[in-house]
């Protein structure tokens, strides 16, 4: 997918020299942690650090868990909002953290900006231990209500007929919706100008007024405009069609199953860092708190799906997901901008 212009300032570009930086950083796994104490864990209050800014899905799951968890461990469980740099500086943030009581509610970026760039020494495998899964968000396939494109098949022979003329607006190079669209350009055989913003906020109004020809966007983001009129959607990315977009295909009734993409979340401890007791009980009090009726209601009324899996399961998932994403990065030749 050609690359245009920065729209309104590169998204990540600021940032780079913090990435640089945060790169240098030994791997922090291997520095030896003080030894567990010997009371029950946790011993004091415990940190989420969500690696953006408050608002969107990582941030909503801590901030409802915080207040289910906290009752059952005892202890008052802090979110910490600490964006910047695609969310590098917050998962640089949660590795240097060795007290023993700090979290990373970590998400697809988590995953994919080791493959975006090689000068960060992270591996989430080696680096994290994986509690579980959270939640999971599908990606909207928009377009302006004025756009001619009814379809997703509309859009495609629109994008054909006019080679590197529809232009896709994403929330910052790298970032899952720029992703997706990499994807959808392949599998369509189309070609597309990727424009990135400085997130999704940013975008929403080019998009609207149809300066940008299409997005592929988080739900919550987008149900409003949808609703209102402001935006067509085409598809979802979900497996299952979405309750609040009933009418809406999902890519794999249009026979794109390779565009099934879930936004997620999930939590996970730097490597070593709590004792396996602590572990076990997190996962299992958090298995609980996504089966409760009361998150389920949070989750649902921020677009949210409880997202349950193990923690082995969890470090498969996400295992999958970074090479998944690593193959479109190196298949697209995608970097970082200078």
């Amino acid at each position: 997918m050609a690359q245009a212009p920065a729209a309104r300032g590169s998204t990540r570009r600021q940032a780079l020299s913090t990435i640089t930086a945060l790169a240098a950083l030994p791997a922090l796994s291997a520095v030896p942690l003080a030894s567990f104490a010997a009371d029950a864990w946790p011993a004091k209050p415990v940190r989420i650090i969500v690696p953006f800014a408050p608002g969107g899905g990582a941030d909503g799951s801590a901030r409802v868990l915080a207040e289910v968890l906290a009752p059952q461990l005892g202890q008052p469980v802090i979110v910490e909002n600490k964006p910047g740099a695609g969310s590098a500086i917050g998962v640089a943030a949660a590795l240097q953290a060795r007290d023993g009581h700090t979290l990373l509610m970590g998400s697809n970026s988590m995953v994919i900006n080791p493959a975006l760039n090689p000068r960060l020494t992270y591996d989430v495998a080696r680096d994290f231990d994986a509690i579980g899964m959270v939640s999971q968000q599908p990606l909207v396939l928009v377009v302006p209500a004025d756009s001619k494109a009814k379809t997703v098949a509309d859009l495609v022979a629109q994008a054909k007929a006019q080679p590197g003329k529809l232009s896709a607006g994403n929330s910052g190079t790298g970032t899952l919706a720029h992703l997706t669209a990499e994807l959808f350009a392949q599998e369509t055989g189309t070609s597309l100008v990727s424009v990135p913003y400085k997130g999704e906020s940013a975008l929403m109004p080019d998009l609207i007024s149809g300066l940008v020809s299409m997005g592929f966007l988080n739900l919550p983001s987008v149900i409003v405009h949808i609703r209102s009129g402001r935006l067509r959607a085409l598809a979802v990315s979900s497996a299952q069609p979405v309750a609040e977009l009933a009418n809406v295909p999902t890519f794999r009734s249009l026979k794109l199953q390779s565009l099934e993409v879930e936004g997620w979340a999930t939590l996970v401890a730097p490597k070593g860092s709590i004792p396996p007791e602590g572990l076990a009980n997190l996962e299992k009090l958090l298995a609980a708190a996504l089966q409760s009726d009361t998150v389920k209601k949070r989750f649902d009324a921020l677009s949210l799906e409880t997202f349950t899996r193990g923690r082995e399961a969890t470090a498969q998932y996400l295992k999958a997901e970074g090479s998944r994403w690593g193959q479109v990065v190196k298949s697209r030749g995608i970097q970082l901008e200078n």
